[in-house]
């Protein structure tokens, strides 16, 4: 028998290469646009605002031509023609005499303010047991103990400009006590002692913190009035009872408290604060 002829080896396919072909004609590929130089930002906007600059100079330049160009208009007169100064000083003895104490109050206010307390009525004497007093000086801070808010107050003091403040503390038999504090702020344009003592006032016809009442005003002061509290009474405690007078004069508040355990009429408290008023 014939011998079977051998199986050819498996070899992996080979492919073939591709036959070039002629390339068909193609249209012509777009040209790439030519890159553009971007505008820088602001370019527009600062040329704007040259030319408006350009033209406010322009025109202030064509109003002062204009203006200089113009005959000279006369002011009108002025609403107070009589305050002017003399050309020179009067000789001495046609010079007019200073105010007295009484009408010129820079020179009250700026001694020593302790002065301008009251005197001390009969039958009363000082009263030491009242802190911060002393020499009759209180300090803002010792001061604004005295008030439900000492931190704010505080800070409202030294934001108004307070100059000084000048007290007393008085005391007769067993509970009755006075307090006197005249609270000086600093002489500027800022009215410190009206905003104080107005501040004062407006709160003092609530029943929270103040007397509960709109209170009488002091004969001759325009601004101050006094007040009485209601009663406070608490258990075990003897009753309270309280006045109050706030007036200002000028850069002075006086602020004036009566403490007792019986009733306080309105005259002691209004015959205090018209005094205190007097010697302002």
């Amino acid at each position: 028998m014939a011998e079977p002829e051998a199986a050819p080896p498996v070899t992996p396919p080979v492919t073939p290469a591709a036959t070039p072909m002629a390339a068909a004609p193609m249209a012509a590929a777009p040209m790439a646009a030519a890159p553009v130089a971007k505008r820088p930002r602001g370019r527009t906007t600062l040329l704007i605002a040259a030319a408006a600059v350009l033209g406010i100079a322009g025109g202030t330049a064509v109003g002062y031509d204009v203006q200089a160009g113009r005959a000279p208009t006369p002011l009108p007169a002025l609403a107070q023609p009589g305050l002017a100064y003399p050309a020179k000083a009067l000789p001495p003895g046609e010079a007019p005499d200073p105010l007295p104490a009484s009408q010129d109050h820079r020179v009250r206010t700026d001694g020593d303010l302790r002065k301008l307390i009251v005197d001390r009525p009969a039958g009363w004497s000082d009263d030491s047991s009242v802190p911060g007093i002393g020499d009759g000086w209180l300090r803002p801070d010792v001061y604004a103990r005295a008030f439900k808010e000492e931190g704010s107050m505080y800070e409202y003091f030294l934001e108004s400009d307070i100059r000084r403040i000048a007290g007393v503390a008085w005391k007769r038999g067993q509970y009755r006590t006075a307090e006197i504090n005249l609270v000086q702020f600093g002489s500027s344009t800022f009215p410190g002692a009206q905003e104080f003592a107005e501040g004062q006032l407006g709160y003092m016809p609530g029943t929270e913190i103040g007397a509960g009442n709109g209170g009488d005003p002091i004969k001759g002061s325009g601004n101050g009035r006094y007040f009485l509290y209601e009663v406070d009474r608490k258990p075990g405690y003897l009753p309270s009872y309280q006045a109050r007078a706030t007036v200002y004069r000028g850069d002075i508040v006086a602020d004036i408290h009566l403490y007792d355990t019986v009733p306080i009429s309105k005259k002691d408290i209004r015959t205090l604060a018209e005094r205190q008023l007097e010697r302002l």
